[in-house]
């Protein structure tokens, strides 16, 4: 079965924000009785819209109505009516990624027809969303190596160590093309993020906001430590005392990731990595181009082995492919007052064949739920476990007790349980989860569902005079 649908994706960053229209051929290769197995079969770019500056009020504010006006604008440019759009993906990144924010950019596209994706991405999210917009992941799949892509943006530079498909790390730092902000007629500084007045305090240099620059030659040692902390980032050479200092919240904690050999670069940065040096330095407005230059020139391309980006400033989602079916109520467990629930991720965690009691699960999934916080705030998430067949009485209380032990996170905020499983067992299990959940906590387990890591679920409430539950799973696309 095969059905083509239009599709948009709306990157809004702290610096720039963009959309991309895309047509999906979307197939369902299972049998007709087997479980829905989805796949995007093709898909094609119909449209880029130009890259803007993100609308901002009130510092990191998003102007809502603004970023309104830009879809709309982009629709008729494109010659798409909203109506005409069946699903679409916003991600929604760095210090825009509020919560308030993601609320109200929802709110002033509602109007638009189309079921939207929406998810606020942290450092680490935002790293991974950016290694598999570039191509990074697909590199690693195809040459079966490790890699890191650094997504060096206006603001921050996000680090994903992956293999394959499996996520092996992240790591975020506070160095971008916009930490200081010059007038390309005057040269005058109108703007030094507050780490890069530390930087400069530190430094003992003679910059402040109000500057009038003769040349780029001042700016050389805040250029010189930006660069050398990405090169330790990633192992190469001794740490400099400003490391701990451009620390967004977390540096690499796998001692083995120094070892990867493969580098990739996207972002905006990645881009002026690639412009000419002779272009006026200042045209942008900010320290994008020279800090890409010095890159060009850096120890990373001594010591490693830096791999073509397929995207750089382009490396974001093109919209998102989703699928619908019905689960019967009377093979799954949950509470009533648990649903609806929309736009929760999904993390797949598999479970070995031979570990029947999921030892280590909990702290499998504590692993995971740290790369969905944005903001200091953890949403909620559903556990997709796959690879517990046919498990025993006993098999199914440990899994129940690893899945309350890992996800405390969630409890303690009050946030309902979501289980999914891809075999026929939600019912066993979820009443397991019962008794293990604290009295009366809301949850729902189901199964029978094919999805990944990354999807986004949306469970309804029950089709009337039924128990039957129509669930949605949305899958994010990129170029």
């Amino acid at each position: 079965m095969e059905s083509v649908v239009l599709s948009v994706g709306i990157d809004i960053g702290t610096s720039t924000t963009q959309l991309i229209l895309s047509r999906l051929t979307i197939q369902n290769k299972a049998s007709l009785f087997s479980i829905p197995n989805i796949v995007i079969a093709k898909k094609e770019m119909i449209y880029q819209s130009d890259i803007i500056f993100t609308p901002l009020s009130h510092g990191y504010q998003i102007d809502y109505a603004a970023i309104a006006r830009f879809v709309g604008q982009q629709y008729m440019l494109a010659g798409v009516s909203k109506q005409s759009i069946g699903v679409g993906a916003i991600i929604i990144t760095g210090e825009t990624a509020r919560k308030e924010n993601a609320d109200r950019v929802v709110q002033a596209l509602s109007h638009d027809a189309g079921d939207f994706v929406v998810a606020t991405a942290g450092p680490d999210l935002e790293g991974i969303l950016a290694a598999r917009g570039s191509g990074a992941g697909r590199v690693s799949l195809e040459r079966k190596v490790p890699i890191i892509n650094l997504d060096i943006g206006g603001g921050t530079t996000n680090l994903a160590a992956l293999d394959g498909d499996q996520i092996l790390d992240t790591a975020c730092f506070d160095i971008g093309g916009r930490l200081i902000k010059i007038d390309p007629m005057t040269l005058q500084i109108s703007y030094i993020a507050p780490k890069i007045q530390q930087l400069i305090h530190q430094l003992k240099l003679n910059l402040f906001e109000g500057t009038i620059l003769r040349s780029a030659e001042p700016l050389n040692p805040i250029l010189d430590v930006l660069v050398q902390v990405l090169e330790n980032s990633i192992g190469i050479g001794e740490r400099t005392r400003f490391f701990d200092l451009l620390v967004t919240n977390h540096c690499f904690t796998q001692r083995d990731t120094d070892q990867i050999r493969s580098i990739s670069f996207s972002g905006g940065v990645a881009d002026c990595m690639m412009q000419s040096e002779n272009r006026q330095p200042f045209v942008y407005g900010d320290i994008g181009l020279l800090l890409g230059k010095r890159l060009r020139h850096s120890k990373i391309y001594r010591y490693k082995q830096v791999v073509a980006p397929q995207e750089t400033i382009r490396a974001t989602v093109v919209g998102a492919g989703s699928y619908s079916i019905t689960v019967s109520g009377s093979t799954i467990s949950y509470t009533p007052d648990v649903l609806p629930v929309r736009n929760v991720p999904i993390i797949k965690l598999p479970i070995e064949p031979m570990n029947g009691n999921a030892l280590g699960l909990a702290d499998q999934i504590k692993s995971c739920l740290e790369i969905f916080r944005s903001q200091g705030e953890l949403p909620n998430v559903a556990l997709y476990i796959v690879g517990l067949k046919s498990p025993s009485f006993n098999q199914l209380q440990h899994c129940a007790r690893e899945i309350v032990a890992g996800t405390h996170a969630l409890l303690d905020h009050n946030l309902p349980l979501i289980v999914i499983t891809e075999e026929d067992i939600a019912k066993a299990l979820g009443h397991s989860l019962f008794y293990n959940l604290p009295k009366n906590y809301s949850y729902i387990c189901i199964d029978r569902i094919n999805a990944n890591h990354g999807d986004y679920i949306d469970i309804g409430t029950p089709v009337p005079n039924t128990t039957v539950l129509p669930v949605s799973v949305k899958t994010l696309v990129f170029n």
